[in-house]
């Protein structure tokens, strides 16, 4: 049997989830040897984004032996009224830490300061730096059009690291809050995170300081239900594939 490496598995297509889109990710049943193990780079502007737009997938990709690491742009710094910003970001970045220890990923932080990002040619030959040193087969970002500045930096420093470097990972968006940040989603790809939607929600109120019980979860834990019963499962996250890029696919071989 010839070789099968990981680069060639990104190449190939899958069965859709539902009849809407293709599913990100047909993962294997078992934990992948060598070459399957794929290594994905999930991009956040600030401490809790990732975790409530694809924290489910996260978890999925980690249980079955997959690298996931969270590349947030910035620490939070502005996130806590009263704090100052280094205080801020020492609270936020120890529950990111907690975060991802629940979602068995790594934490990465890109060095920029919430609320005063920054698309400067500097900041995008650093970012692309950054992201190319974690090697990724496949990388999950902010929707582009988003209310948060700080959404729109994250996601058009990833695009441009993605296009400069020669479209080699494959490249998906994810939402947060939908309507009232993201907007003009349309998924294309859904990914059924019933088995772990109880390790996104531990994750999501991991960010204590963030009072995400009556924050950004009860509107997450909605979309979570929106895109189950849109892909056919309990609960589901969304996301729309760059028309140009490779597609993420694990098989179990």
């Amino acid at each position: 049997m010839p070789k099968v490496t990981r680069r060639d598995l990104l190449g190939q297509s899958v069965l859709i989830l539902g009849t809407a889109a293709t599913p990100l990710g047909t993962l294997a049943t078992t934990a992948p040897t060598g070459e399957q193990k794929l290594k994905i780079v999930v991009v956040g502007a600030h401490p809790d984004d990732p975790e409530s737009g694809c924290g489910g997938t996260i978890a999925l990709y980690t249980t079955l032996g997959h690298e996931v690491s969270i590349l947030y742009l910035t620490r939070g710094e502005a996130g806590i009224e009263g704090k100052t910003h280094p205080e801020a970001a020492a609270i936020r970045t120890a529950e990111t830490e907690k975060a991802c220890a629940i979602l068995k990923a790594r934490p990465l932080f890109a060095g920029q300061t919430d609320g005063d990002t920054e698309i400067t040619p500097a900041r995008y030959s650093n970012f692309r730096q950054v992201l190319e040193a974690q090697h990724a087969d496949v990388v999950l970002t902010h929707w582009p059009i988003d209310s948060h500045r700080d959404h729109r930096a994250a996601s058009l420093l990833t695009y441009d690291a993605w296009l400069t470097g020669g479209r080699k990972f494959a490249l998906y968006y994810y939402e947060v809050d939908q309507g009232e940040q993201t907007q003009v989603f349309h998924p294309t790809h859904y990914v059924d995170i019933t088995q772990t939607e109880s390790r996104k929600r531990a994750a999501c109120f991991a960010h204590v300081s963030q009072q995400p019980e009556t924050t950004f979860w009860p509107l997450h834990d909605m979309m979570n239900q929106f895109r189950g019963m849109e892909a056919g499962v309990k609960y589901a996250e969304a996301y729309v594939q760059h028309n140009q890029s490779k597609t993420a696919e694990v098989r179990g071989l």
